[in-house]
């Protein structure tokens, strides 16, 4: 029978040495896009408040913060960093923006008494 030999990858890191060095990154982004909102609100003309779009920005942000492999976080980085620059510089337009703050739909009940609370056939 052939011996299994254990081997191990080496994989080489995008950005971030360790995850100290990529928290240090994604907080810094954090603080880009915070610094820079109330000058997308200003040159789109958004039908936002600036407190709705910093609640978006943690809402986005901790999204991700459950996610542990550096390469990953790395990537979601520059990720961050090209919308960032996208909206800077006009590339994305009000309606791409107004994406991030879509208006959720409730779900419409299937079941016989969910229908007759709710005034459904």
């Amino acid at each position: 029978m052939a011996s299994v030999s254990a081997t191990t990858k080496y994989v080489r890191p995008v950005l971030s040495l360790n995850k100290n060095e990529a928290r240090k990154r994604v907080l810094a982004l954090y603080k880009l896009w915070y610094q820079e909102i109330p000058q997308i609100l200003l040159d789109t003309s958004l039908p936002v408040t600036e407190k709705m779009c910093f609640d978006k920005l943690r809402e986005e942000f901790r999204k991700n913060a459950n996610e542990t492999d550096i390469r990953v976080i790395d990537f979601l980085i520059i990720k961050g960093e090209q919308d960032l620059q996208e909206t800077l510089e006009k590339w994305k337009n009000k309606g791409q923006l107004m994406d991030y703050f879509k208006v959720t739909v409730e779900k419409k009940p299937s079941d016989f008494l969910g229908k007759f609370l709710s005034g459904q056939d």
